[in-house]
């Protein structure tokens, strides 16, 4: 039995598929060359992947470093499907409003709103949008 792989997704199909995929697994580049992976929660807005990180976190840190990120995002199978996006991030102060619409895809929105301001009270968060340069 051949392995073959299935058809790479129409724009369309992506798109469809970055809305409703659960996780993104972000990976940065380390002061020493390694990859920093992370899973995160995370929107699909106008072709740009937005999650929110503390502003001390090891990801936020790289970034500020090297702007080249990378996410992987996928779903269980059979048949596993997947969208790796190649980008730069670009970062900037995050909000209750931002954090509330990013929390909002997996929690009421009442709920979103006060697990954003507990996680706010604790640490300043930035929000990273990944600009692709491509995804496939």
């Amino acid at each position: 039995m051949d392995y073959t792989q299935p058809p790479n997704l129409t724009e369309s199909e992506i798109d469809s598929f970055l809305e409703k995929a659960p996780i993104a697994r972000i990976c940065t580049l380390n002061k020493d060359g390694t990859i920093h992976a992370a899973p995160v929660w995370f929107r699909y807005r106008h072709g740009k992947i937005v999650f929110g990180t503390p502003t001390r976190s090891r990801k936020a840190r790289n970034l500020r470093r090297d702007d080249r990120i990378t996410a992987l995002i996928d779903v269980e199978g059979p048949p596993t499907r997947g969208v790796i996006v190649y980008g730069r991030a670009e970062m900037k102060m995050s909000g209750l409003e931002q954090a509330v619409w990013i929390f909002s895809k997996y929690m009421k929105p009442e709920r979103a709103a006060t697990y954003a301001k507990g996680l706010l009270g604790i640490s300043k968060w930035v929000q990273v949008d990944i600009v692709p340069d491509h995804m496939g």
